[in-house]
């Protein structure tokens, strides 16, 4: 691809396609996850949605019964040039209790289990990695209940869930 686009009199300097990746994580209601994750600079674009499950193409009130094996999820995706994957993983964990199993806050079902989906081999080593890290510090009593395995299909959830938050003007769950 050329670095220059000539229209008419006018050069324009293009810099080159910025390459994004993907990261998938389950923390809980993905409201509030997706509002953690939106505010990280190098984070292009979320969504919410459901992953992890049995049922094809999940409606919410299907994820709700905790009978589809689907978790609610936000799918991020960032430029690496900006923001790494290990960073996003500290948002990650700094913003949920990961020893909870099926569980966060009020909200409980598997839908609301703490679960890394890695989208490459990478990915899954920094994510053990960073768990593991996480354990030696001592900074939680109980084990960390959190699943890293592979992303799988990704069902972006209704309209109305996307960006919540900020439709809404919130920026948290716990006004």
């Amino acid at each position: 691809m050329s670095d220059k686009l000539e229209i008419g009199d006018v050069e324009l300097k293009m810099s080159s396609e910025t390459k994004t990746e993907f990261a998938t994580f389950g923390a809980g209601c993905f409201w509030g996850v997706e509002a953690d994750f939106r505010r990280v600079p190098g984070v292009v674009a979320t969504a919410v949605g459901y992953e992890g499950g049995i049922t094809e193409n999940p409606t919410y009130k299907e994820v709700c019964t905790d009978r589809t094996g689907h978790a609610e999820v936000v799918q991020v995706e960032f430029d690496p040039s900006k923001v790494s994957f290990e960073q996003l993983l500290s948002v990650f964990w700094e913003n949920h209790d990961p020893t909870q199993v099926n569980r966060q806050g009020p909200d409980f079902g598997s839908q609301y289990r703490t679960v890394v989906f890695f989208h490459s081999a990478e990915q899954q080593a920094i994510a053990e990695a960073s768990k593991q890290k996480l354990v030696e510090s001592g900074k939680f009593k109980r084990p960390i209940a959190t699943q890293i395995v592979p992303a799988e299909t990704f069902y972006i959830a209704e309209d109305y869930h996307q960006q919540y938050l900020e439709k809404r003007g919130q920026t948290s769950c716990h006004l």
